[in-house]
């Protein structure tokens, strides 16, 4: 794996184009129209509107280059053929806390798919390092803030 390369679901390759292509296309126009408007305040030394334009402007000029690396760069794992003996990138993973025998559900993702709100974990993250190559049964061990934290791997799943 080459440092440039950015490993996706396809969940997250389709994510990544459709945001892609709303940049290009729908908000483009709408900061095209608000410097417009802005420019024909006059004054653009102190044209606060013209400013903050300016400076979407370039924020989703330089997010529109990062998405576009991303694209060029990106290998899709496909997860309709896991192999669901071990935890790979794309798999979803059950686990027991085994301090609080709480069961937790994450799917194990790429940096630029990771959401802990949607219970996606990087496989650079500390737990997502620790989980790649586990099988069901294996113990993992995480070194946390708050102390070590065991979890039991009790399932793999596609989906």
């Amino acid at each position: 794996m080459s440092k440039d390369e950015v490993i996706l679901t396809q969940e997250g390759l389709d994510r990544i184009e459709e945001e892609l292509r709303e940049l290009k296309t729908v908000k483009r126009k709408e900061l095209a129209e608000r410097l417009k408007v802005a420019i024909s305040y006059g004054d653009l030394k102190e044209n606060s509107e013209y400013h903050s334009a300016k400076d979407d402007q370039a924020f989703m000029e330089t997010r529109i280059l990062t998405l576009e690396k991303m694209l060029r760069n990106a290998r899709v794992v496909d997860t309709e053929n896991l192999n669901l003996n071990e935890v790979t990138v794309g798999s979803v993973v059950i686990l027991n806390d085994i301090e609080f025998a709480e069961k937790l559900a994450y799917r194990i993702v790429g940096p630029a798919e990771a959401n802990a709100a949607d219970n996606k974990i990087s496989y650079e993250s500390p737990l997502g390092k620790e989980l790649l190559g586990k099988k069901v049964g294996d113990v993992i061990s995480v070194n946390a803030p708050m102390g070590i934290l065991k979890y039991e791997l009790l399932e793999i799943k596609a989906t």
